[in-house]
């Protein structure tokens, strides 16, 4: 073999050496080849008040990205947010948006996180079947959280019933910060208060016990496709609420999507029919992926018109789409 004949055997050696190697480290098994928009791995902490909608969101996402292995853990805010900073997740799941003190943990990481609005909740305020009390106002609930109202008897007058007893889904969960937050308005809460195991025990919880006032997601109970949910939604009673002064019965109301729908005030002072929903949130995706991966694959499905109609089949408002509001007039 002559010398050129050598060198091109070679360099013919070395170049199948090179293909096998990229072959070999962008293969089915190579993070870094699975890691895109709709394939690899990814884990994901998400809000446990909002475990069914989300739950829906990654069982369709799933299916449409077979490669796509997206690890999903529910727990309360606190835990999701503190998996985000401490990078133990990429993507978190929440009823806020960063607040000023993440945003410079945040930077101190040189890490630029991006918050989408991808949804409307509303938390539903849930009683016993048996309990008569079922039209509150906002002013009505902060004395009931707070314990100056400690009786059923004082909310209407009405017999029969024991001491209130108050359950949130979990200690330090997004419902209880924003009861405090928009209820109490910073008011310490009762001391019968107690958290429940989960949002399904909170369901029980309030279902067995006739003088028991509960606060959930309505995601619980919303979904008329969803068996799960209707069997709890069947268990309760679901108050309606006004924040009106001096309201009138049909002023009280309950977190459907028309509620739950963002309205102008043009459109609140034309229609005294219309109403925001009092105990309304927006729900965010919050991601720290520095590169188009999985993470942002699964945040733009759920952000996209896909993941919105199943939030919108869900009883939940979507963000990204407008609510047509027709007011049929009054004969």
């Amino acid at each position: 073999m002559n010398n050129r004949a050598r060198f091109l055997a070679a360099g013919l050696a070395t170049a199948v050496s090179v293909a096998i190697a990229v072959a070999s480290c962008n293969g089915p098994g190579s993070p870094g080849a699975q890691d895109t928009p709709t394939s690899g791995n990814v884990a994901v902490s998400v809000d446990e008040t909002f475990e069914p909608i989300i739950q829906a969101q990654l069982d369709t996402f799933a299916k449409l990205y077979p490669n796509a292995h997206v690890k999903m853990s529910f727990q309360p805010e606190e835990k999701v947010m503190l998996d985000l900073i401490n990078d133990k997740v990429k993507l978190a799941v929440v009823s806020r948006d960063l607040n000023a003190e993440e945003i410079a943990e945040f930077a101190k990481q040189t890490i630029t996180p991006r918050s989408t609005r991808i949804g409307i909740d509303g938390l539903a305020i849930v009683l016993h079947r048996s309990n008569p009390d079922s039209l509150l106002t906002i002013a009505q609930l902060s004395d009931i959280f707070t314990g100056k109202t400690s009786t059923w008897s004082q909310v209407s007058g009405k017999k029969g019933l024991a001491a209130i007893n108050v359950v949130f889904d979990a200690n330090r969960s997004s419902t209880t910060r924003f009861v405090k937050d928009s209820v109490t308005r910073g008011a310490a809460l009762t001391t019968r208060v107690f958290a429940a195991a989960s949002n399904p025990a909170l369901l029980d919880y309030v279902a067995t016990h006739p003088n028991a006032i509960g606060v959930v997601g309505v995601n619980w109970i919303s979904d008329r496709d969803d068996p799960t949910a209707m069997k709890f939604a069947n268990k309760v009673r679901v108050a309606s609420i006004t924040s009106r002064p001096n309201p009138k019965p049909n002023d009280f109301i309950q977190p459907y999507q028309v509620y739950l729908a963002e309205k102008t005030p043009e459109q609140l002072a034309e229609h005294r029919d219309l109403q925001n929903y009092p105990l309304r949130r927006n729900l965010y995706v919050i991601s720290r992926e520095a590169r188009a991966g999985l993470g942002t694959g699964f945040a733009s499905f759920v952000a996209g018109k896909n993941g919105q109609l199943i939030f919108q089949k869900s009883g939940l408002m979507p963000a990204q789409m407008q609510a047509r509001i027709m007011v049929t007039p009054k004969l």
